[in-house]
């Protein structure tokens, strides 16, 4: 008999940081009585501190699967999501019926439109966590119930500069390449010499042979992205991450269909139903699935629809504790059109502590994590930082 669901609890975290995610605040920016502010480059609710949200699952027989769902602003909104939805229509299931059960937890608000946002965040975090307790209860890792293991270890990119200046940034860019990574990606919104600049300083620093990446963060037209990226083609660019509105699918098509460079899209969105259509208008040929907003489910069929596109795939790494990480490392490390992951390492680095196992990025390489199920699991410090407590 199959080991059912007992019990879901959540736990909102706030864990302060000293500088702030992509670098310290810009002139006249002050943050609200609860950290939040907004990003002038890109016009976007960050917090000063790291939120999460961490969702523990645990059977009838006290097997426990850890998830973790977005939670950059505001993680107690989809802790509350999950006690007063979603805990009654998982506890009793099947954990190994867990694709029935992150559809029927979509399909709960279907008539109501709700189709993305904390909702869907919500359920990506008991996903991961009836992930993790199938893999627990099996004894094998995430990545064998996908049913391949093609990498033990997962080439990344750096991703962010966080430093006040040009000169500064384009130095961090070349330790990063001094330590073994091969690839750096810079962000416009606090490219404050303009993006053009901001390539030619790190290719000066870096050399020819590393790749470069540009986040533009929806800033741009589809005509001004067109020229902005043609701008920068000469200094190697070797992919431009979301050049036009997200809202935008005829731009986001002109802006790949009109440049050389790759473009790559796709962190904010959730399910196939709004990947699809970008797929099908060929707004991208790499798609960057965010695993928080998504779970293993959600995120494997998308990847698994990009292959039918022959799209690559390079996941997005949001603010966390490494939990949805752990999940994003082992959906890739099954897939075929795998390309590299993103390496938060203002996060990944100071937040590792808060998990047990073996996951590790070195010289250039995410190490998939050993065990059972995602083989990590919180520690016993980041409870300190739950919220209200």
């Amino acid at each position: 008999m199959s080991d059912r669901i007992r019990s879901i609890e959540v736990f909102p975290l706030q864990i302060p940081r000293e500088t702030p995610y992509l670098g310290p605040l810009e002139a006249g920016v002050v943050p609200s009585p609860r950290g939040y502010f907004v990003r002038p480059g890109n016009q976007t609710l960050y917090s000063i501190h790291d939120h999460s949200l961490l969702v523990k699952v645990t059977s009838e027989g006290g097997v426990v699967g850890w998830g973790e769902s977005f939670g950059v602003v505001a993680p107690q909104v989809a802790a509350t999501i999950i006690d007063e939805l979603f805990a009654p229509l998982v506890i009793g299931r099947d954990p190994h019926d867990v694709v029935a059960i992150s559809e029927d937890l979509y399909n709960g608000m279907r008539v109501r439109g709700f189709f993305g946002g904390f909702y869907v965040d919500a359920i990506a975090g008991v996903d991961m966590a009836i992930w993790d307790l199938r893999g627990k209860l099996t004894g094998l890792p995430v990545c064998k119930l996908l049913g391949a293991q093609r990498h033990s270890r997962l080439p990344v990119y750096v991703s962010g500069l966080p430093r006040a200046t040009l000169p500064e940034r384009a130095a961090l860019a070349r330790d990063w390449i001094d330590k073994g990574f091969g690839a750096v990606k810079f962000a416009a919104a606090v490219a404050h010499e303009g993006e053009v600049a901001e390539i030619q300083a790190i290719r000066e620093a870096v050399g020819p042979g590393p790749k470069i990446l540009a986040d533009l963060h929806w800033r741009y037209t589809d005509q001004e992205a067109i020229q902005l990226i043609t701008a920068m083609e000469p200094y190697g660019l070797y992919v431009a991450e979301a050049p036009v509105q997200s809202e935008d699918l005829e731009g986001q098509a002109r802006v790949a269909a009109a440049v050389k460079t790759p473009i790559a899209i796709g962190e904010e969105l959730r399910t196939v139903y709004e990947y699809r259509p970008r797929f099908v208008h060929r707004c991208m040929s790499i798609i960057q699935p965010e695993m928080a907003h998504m779970g293993i489910t959600f995120f494997w069929q998308v990847c698994q629809m990009a292959q039918a596109f022959h799209c690559r795939v390079m996941p997005h790494a949001t603010i966390g504790i490494g939990i949805a990480q752990a999940a994003s490392m082992h959906v890739s490390a099954a897939l075929q059109n795998f390309v590299m992951h993103e390496y938060q390492h203002s996060i990944f680095d100071r937040n590792l502590r808060f998990v047990t196992g073996t996951m590790r990025c070195q010289a250039g390489y995410f190490y998939l994590p050993e065990g059972p199920g995602l083989g990590v699991a919180p520690t016993d410090e980041v409870l300190q930082y739950v919220m209200g407590e």
